[in-house]
């Protein structure tokens, strides 16, 4: 299938705050437990889940997974 767009961190630095912007945390398990590193804001799902949250974000908002 196609790939979804890639950005890098510096092209998320000025989105993060943006109300039309939904930054979601896709990480399971350990890898989100141990990682020191989290985007503040972010929204934690469960990406196997996403059939249940997906709903909840609207179709106009730009979403960011990482």
């Amino acid at each position: 299938g196609p790939e979804a767009p890639r950005m890098t961190i510096e092209e998320l630095l000025p989105l993060i705050g943006n109300p039309e912007v939904a930054v979601i945390d896709v990480r399971v398990g350990d890898e989100w437990a141990k990682s020191p590193e989290k985007i503040r804001g972010a929204m934690r799902e469960d990406p196997e889940k996403y059939n249940q949250w997906a709903p909840k974000y609207p179709k106009e908002k730009t979403l960011v997974f990482y």
